[in-house]
C-alpha cells in the first residue's frame, strides 16, 4: 500500500499570516499530486496544524508570536484548491511539529496488512507545508516507526520558511535516506 501524506496545506500557510510567494507556488503542483495519488490508488492523509486561542502562551507562540492554524478558523482549513479532496478523509489534526499519532498509525496499518498476508505499507510520500519544520518533522517520525518503507519528499510540492530553509531541509531529508524527488 502506498500513501501519500498532505501536510498542513492550510490557508495560513498560504494566503495567511505565514503565507509566502513560494507556498502559493505550490499549490497547483499539489493538487495535481493529489488526483494523482487517486489515479494510482494511493491513500491520501491529510494532516493540519492546529492551536487553539491561547496559542501565544506555548512555547511556539512564544517564539513565533504569529497566531495561526487557530482552530475552527477560515485560516486553519485545508486550502480550497485541495479541500475536494479531503472530503470523506479526516485529517489529522496535529498541535506540535510532527505528529506520533500518524507514524503509530501507519504502523499499525502495515502490521495489520503483512497479518493478512498483504504486502504492507511500501512507500510513503509527503507533500506539503513547511519542508523545514513540519513537513521534515513528519517524514523524521514516520521513518522511525517504518524504518524499511520507502519514504520519499516531493520536492515541487514542498515550500520552506524560505528557499534557503526549504534546500536545508531536504537536504537532511536525503542524508537521513529519503527519497528526494522533483515532480
Amino acid at each position: 500500500m502506498n500513501y501519500l501524506i498532505v501536510v498542513d496545506m492550510q490557508n495560513d500557510f498560504v494566503t495567511g499570516p505565514l503565507g509566502t510567494a513560494e507556498a502559493k507556488a505550490i499549490v497547483p503542483y499539489a493538487a495535481r499530486r493529489v488526483a494523482k495519488a487517486l489515479e494510482q490508488g494511493e491513500e491520501i492523509i491529510f494532516t493540519r496544524d492546529t492551536h487553539g486561542p491561547d496559542y501565544l502562551e506555548s512555547q511556539e507562540g512564544r517564539n513565533l508570536p504569529v497566531p495561526h492554524c487557530i482552530w475552527g478558523t477560515e485560516g486553519w482549513e485545508i486550502v480550497p484548491q485541495l479541500t475536494a479532496y479531503a472530503v470523506g478523509r479526516t485529517p489529522i489534526d496535529k498541535h506540535g511539529f510532527g505528529s506520533r499519532y500518524l507514524g503509530a498509525m501507519l504502523k499499525a496499518r502495515d502490521e495489520d496488512l503483512k497479518k493478512q498476508g498483504r504486502p504492507g505499507v511500501e512507500k510513503a510520500t509527503f507533500i506539503g507545508l513547511c519542508t523545514d519544520i513540519c513537513v521534515i518533522s513528519n517524514v523524521l517520525l514516520v521513518k522511525s516507526f517504518l524504518p524499511e518503507v520507502e519514504t520519499v519528499v516531493d520536492a515541487a510540492c514542498c515550500a520552506g520558511v524560505t528557499p534557503e530553509s526549504h534546500k536545508n531541509a531536504l537536504a537532511a531529508m536525503k542524508a537521513c535516506q529519503v527519497i528526494i524527488e522533483n515532480g
